[in-house]
């Protein structure tokens, strides 16, 4: 067990400060991240240029140091180092809470693992701000991230958690965000949803809707800046007895379901039945041939 006492020890350096900075509107920033990043020995931040920008505005005139993906390894191996010496260290990303879609969790992980204390401050975060204003359920929801690039790996993403009743969000970069729509409308059905982009910014948008007419209000737009997507749950029971739905329907009413239901090819369809009713593939294909 790791107990940590952020506060009992007023005396105490050599902590990692987590701290959230604006998603776009400088003005969300709170007094207590400028209080730290003021009076912290270093700023690891994921792109320096960036950073740089918003010290200027604030005028904080801390040392940066670079933590991005790509050198997190050998950077957070002497971030920590720095802070076992003693040294306050303030992690950022771009934008929003460090650590969450971006650069940090090894960081906080190897801190913990050396009992440096981990100082979390509240502050931007884009998911949990589209959430909000979606419109779909916010008492319980499941927060996803970026999903896979190539096509494949996106839908099969997507099919792993179709079944989930909690509304879904994702993040999602605008040169994707028409694919992995009509992934998702593929993949989950066409499920109540919300689009979201330049949160907090001049043109902040919100598109609310289903997906099917998501898709078709995007499908001519040239779409600018990082983009939320929130869909609705999966409204299908979660319990293993009465999910089974499909227990009335012969193998090929159920593989027919999703091909005309869902837009899902035979193939795909098949492989979604054998995986429900735990069979073979080649029995339910053979069985669905037989009854068509």
């Amino acid at each position: 067990m790791l107990l940590q006492e952020s506060f009992q020890n007023k005396e105490r350096s050599g902590m990692l400060y987590l701290v959230p900075t604006p998603i776009g509107n400088l003005d969300d920033i709170t007094m207590r991240a400028l209080k730290i990043l003021k009076s912290a020995d270093m700023i690891a931040a994921e792109d320096t240029r960036q950073t740089l920008k918003l010290c200027n505005h604030f005028e904080i005139q801390t040392s940066l140091v670079s933590y991005h993906e790509h050198n997190k390894t050998v950077s957070g191996e002497k971030i920590l180092k720095a802070l076992k010496e003693g040294a306050n260290v303030a992690l950022v990303s771009d934008a929003g809470t460090p650590a969450v879609s971006d650069p940090g969790y090894e960081l906080v992980v190897s801190c913990v693992e050396e009992g440096v204390p981990v100082i979390p401050l509240p502050g931007s975060n884009a998911a949990v701000t589209s959430l909000i204003a979606s419109g779909l359920p916010t008492d319980h929801f499941l927060f996803y991230g970026f999903l896979p690039r190539s096509k494949k790996e996106k839908e099969a993403a997507l099919e792993e958690i179709s079944q989930f009743p909690y509304t879904l969000i994702f993040y999602e970069s605008p040169f994707r965000i028409k694919d992995t729509l009509a992934a998702a409308f593929k993949t989950l059905g066409n499920r109540k949803a919300a689009f979201a982009r330049e949160l907090t910014k001049r043109y902040e948008t919100f598109v609310r809707g289903d997906l099917e007419r998501l898709i078709e209000h995007l499908s001519n737009q040239d779409i600018k800046g990082e983009c939320c997507l929130i869909i609705e749950g999966s409204k299908e029971s979660a319990d293993t007895e009465t999910n089974e739905w499909w227990r009335e329907l012969t193998i090929g009413e159920h593989v027919d379901h999703y091909v005309k239901v869902k837009a899902l090819s035979s193939k795909e369809a098949i492989k979604k039945v054998a995986k429900e009713r735990q069979q073979p593939k080649r029995d339910i294909y053979q069985a669905y041939h037989v009854d068509n």
